[in-house]
């Protein structure tokens, strides 16, 4: 009888422990889902007053073309239960349907969902003020379609088929899986469509500045809120031990961000003489994508190591990209999401509590780590240079000279979002 009783007992503890994970999860790619908004105003802030209505456009269209084609076909390829071509990618059974979502935990596929749109609005920023609009959502539509499930496919579904979780391979919430594919495919991206008109002339970097701080700063703000259920909500999991994980994930991604914003903050202040106030809002976005690899793997020590880094890194990487490749990229995803991404999945293999390099673990994580991270920045440059180069030679990845100088959302949306200015130069 007591032996019943503590049977009955744990499968209500289990039951509701499965309800309350799958409740976190619900809430956490709601505040994933409200990430967009935040990409919208860094966007729209760090860039032109005349392109503003564009960028909306493209971050709702991420979103809405995301939703759909991940509903339809991605999720299939990245958690498909059969996998294709030595797990390559996946696939499900026939009687399940190869496309369309035919399981039954729906908060998983919203949870992915929102993860998967996250990638494609990364390249938004880079190429802002000069693509055309056409373009951008048929890329859109293919990186969420086929380039981000199936890179995702080599890690995230946890089984013993993916070579990379085989390896070791730690990415908790996506340093690489997200946001170095993001910035893999906006560095590529940014070059094939080229600078904005002015930026570089004479061997001259010009400065163009963005037309609105406070929209930028009111965006990070909202990412750093949206990455607590970014980061926490891959725990995937809720009650007991799970709960203590769940909260020194946020812990950690919570301090890599403030120290990530403070690293930039002085090093600007040294090396400009002032503290830049754009580089320590993307310094802070550096500290989130940077730990966003080992929240769940290192200590809040840990934690600051790689936020400060990435700090840092940014700061550099931002400078380097401009001015010495003189590729323009005006909101700096490349660096925030594609450098730090690097950074911080790599760094993973060397402040791990389990096997990091300074806890006793060897050089193994390490070697796995940077080459899992690279095989994702690969395989999004060479996958968006062949569809970009394809649409290059089809539809055009640019606007014309006069559409660039009047502005994008006159010429391609037939409106103006600060009419009371004119559409000359903002």
């Amino acid at each position: 009888m007591i032996n019943e009783q503590q049977e009955a007992l744990s499968k209500a503890v289990e039951s509701i422990n499965s309800d309350m994970g799958a409740l976190w999860i619900t809430i956490a790619a709601i505040l994933v889902f409200f990430m967009q908004a935040g990409f919208t105003l860094v966007e729209v802030g760090f860039t032109r007053s005349k392109n503003s209505g564009n960028i909306i456009m493209k971050n709702i269209m991420d979103l809405c073309v995301g939703s759909l084609m991940f509903w339809a076909v991605g999720y299939g390829i990245m958690y498909g239960s059969d996998t294709v071509l030595g797990g390559f990618f996946r696939l499900s059974p026939a009687e399940q349907g190869y496309f369309f979502f035919s399981a039954d935990d729906w908060y998983n596929l919203f949870f992915q969902t929102v993860f998967c749109a996250t990638a494609a609005t990364i390249v938004s920023g880079a190429i802002a003020g000069r693509t055309k609009f056409s373009t951008y959502l048929i890329y859109s539509a293919i990186l969420t379609t086929i380039i981000y499930p199936i890179s995702g496919s080599w890690y995230w579904p946890f089984d013993d088929d993916v070579r990379l979780n085989v390896a070791g391979f730690v990415d908790f919430a996506g340093s690489s899986v997200v946001h170095a594919v993001g910035g893999g495919a906006a560095l590529v991206a940014a070059i094939m469509v080229g600078p904005r008109i002015g930026k570089y002339t004479d061997g001259k970097v010009n400065v163009i500045p963005g037309h609105n701080m406070i929209l930028g700063a009111l965006g990070v703000f909202i990412l750093w809120l949206g990455w607590f259920g970014f980061n926490g909500g891959s725990q995937l999991a809720w009650g007991g031990s799970d709960t203590v994980a769940a909260g020194s994930v946020i812990i950690n991604t919570n301090l890599a961000a403030a120290i990530g914003a403070v690293a930039a903050l002085f090093f600007t202040w040294i090396k400009y003489g002032k503290p830049d106030i754009s580089m320590t809002l993307n310094g802070a976005l550096a500290g989130l994508v940077g730990i966003t690899a080992g929240c769940g793997a290192v200590n809040a020590w840990g934690a600051l190591a790689i936020g400060l880094v990435c700090g840092i890194a940014v700061v550099l990487s931002i400078e380097g990209i401009d001015k010495k490749l003189k590729i323009d990229d005006p909101v700096g995803a490349i660096s925030v999401h594609g450098v730090c991404g690097f950074i911080g999945t790599v760094l993973v293999g060397v402040f791990a509590i389990d096997g990091g390099l300074i806890n006793g673990g060897g050089a193994s994580l390490l070697l796995v780590q940077t080459y899992g991270s690279l095989a994702y920045i690969l395989w999004a440059v060479i996958t968006t240079f062949i569809v970009l180069f394809i649409l290059k030679k089809t539809i055009g990845l640019r606007v014309s000279k006069q559409e660039e100088l009047e502005g994008l959302d006159v010429h391609e949306h037939d409106i103006e979002v600060y009419p009371e200015f004119t559409t000359t130069e903002k």
